[in-house]
């Protein structure tokens, strides 16, 4: 099973395929993070961001997409803008045919690092046990991608 994992942002969205095959370790395929200028209308950053997503769907051909839910911060403005960036990939994977699954930020801490309020170095550390990386990881975003991704292979092996 090959999953696309994106945690969305339009300044930064981290992305991360990644591939279990049966009875091995979780091979992380790629990883990046799609970023923006913050000098571009909000209007082109969110294509932007759904543009690549949708490259990305053709390019590796996963078998889903797993999201990011959106928790709630201080700044409401960027929470609304997050909640748009995640509807436009939603509609961007449903439209290539892809099924999309949701996590809460609590569940991927715990599925990844073993505490629903992991910080994100314990994250990241955990990682590098859980799935081979290969590649210097230049932002969280990118990690929290990985994560993602772990937390649904490991909710698709339970169920």
């Amino acid at each position: 099973m090959k999953v696309l994992a994106i945690d969305p942002g339009y300044g930064r969205c981290g992305v991360a395929v990644v591939e279990k095959n049966n009875g091995g370790k979780e091979v992380l395929i790629y990883s990046a993070c799609i970023e923006t200028s913050a000098k571009t209308e909000f209007a082109e950053r969110l294509s932007q961001v759904a543009q690549e997503c949708a490259l990305l769907i053709t390019e590796h051909d996963p078998d889903c997409v797993a999201l990011e839910k959106l928790y709630f911060s201080n700044n409401q403005k960027t929470a609304m803008r997050v909640a748009e960036v995640r509807g436009a990939l939603i509609n961007t994977a449903q439209s290539a045919g892809v099924k999309v699954f949701e996590y809460t930020p609590g569940e991927v801490k715990s599925a990844a690092a073993g505490n629903g309020s992991a910080d994100k170095k314990a994250v990241a550390r955990m990682l590098h046990v859980l799935i081979k990386i290969e590649k210097e990881i230049a932002h969280d975003d990118e990690y929290d991608a990985i994560a993602i991704a772990v937390t649904h292979l490991s909710r698709v092996r339970i169920t």
